[in-house]
């Protein structure tokens, strides 16, 4: 199945945290936190503004994003888990 957010919505793929600490402690899956930077795998067409105009959106398919720890809503999708959020939920977005 393939989505295709509305107006300023992202589809993101959380990208995975590291499972083992400094020391080597691994962390099991229900003691880690989710992770707060993902993947973008599909953008709207752009937030209508007041002026009835559409505004592009400042991010695109590829980027590496941070976003708030509780930001946006999770979807499963093919047994995929991602996250529907609105670009307003970006933070930054992570280059190099």
């Amino acid at each position: 199945m393939k989505l295709r957010p509305l107006h300023d919505r992202l589809v993101v793929k959380r990208l995975d945290n590291e499972r083992t600490t400094a020391s080597g402690i691994v962390i099991p899956d229900n003691a880690a936190e989710k992770p707060d930077q993902g993947e973008i795998l599909a953008v709207g067409n752009g937030k209508i503004q007041d002026d009835g105009k559409l505004r592009a959106l400042d991010v695109k398919v590829g980027d590496r994003i941070l976003f708030g720890k509780y930001a946006g809503q999770t979807v499963k999708v093919d047994g995929q888990e991602l996250l529907v959020l609105r670009e307003d939920d970006v933070m930054a977005v992570i280059e190099g």
